[in-house]
């Protein structure tokens, strides 16, 4: 079976940045499990894995725009540091709202807060290895996750 949209995808991957550090990977764990065009991957990676079988193995680059989006810079905000309870550091992450926030620097009484991903504003190259394609049941498709191995469990 190739991969298509409601089709149960496993594989396995491992996710590097620009200079080749490793960012995640599920190397040495699960595979991740998911149900392909159901937005549950970035839309490049996502592509990229259209059509391909059990056994596919590949190395994709996705530029930001099919990722995690550009830097956005009205999400970069400078806010007076009395604002946060105790200690403020560089890589701190807060909710502010329905969005979280990390901390990318601490000068005097300001503390610029960034409310992009992470991941915003770069290129990621992943490696992936196709385990399995299966049809997505009924139940699955109803729930917009998947059951059993490598998925979500009701109790």
């Amino acid at each position: 079976m190739q991969i298509a949209k409601h089709a149960v995808v496993s594989l396995h991957y491992t996710l590097k940045d620009d200079a080749g550090v490793v960012l995640d990977t599920s190397d040495g764990g699960e595979p991740l499990t998911y149900i392909h065009g159901q937005g549950n991957l970035i839309s490049g990676l996502e592509a990229e894995l259209d059509g391909k079988r059990k056994g596919a193995a590949l190395e994709v680059s996705v530029a930001p725009k099919d990722a995690y989006g550009e830097l956005d810079p009205k999400l970069v905000h400078k806010v007076p540091k009395r604002q946060f309870d105790g200690q403020v550091a560089v890589g701190q992450r807060f909710h502010a709202g329905p969005n979280v926030v990390t901390v990318t620097q601490v000068l005097g009484d300001m503390v610029t807060v960034d409310g992009n991903h992470p991941l915003a504003g770069k290129r990621l190259h992943f490696k992936v290895e196709v385990l399995e394609v299966r049809a997505a049941t009924a139940d699955e498709l109803a729930h917009g996750h998947v059951h059993g191995p490598g998925g979500h469990h009701h109790h």
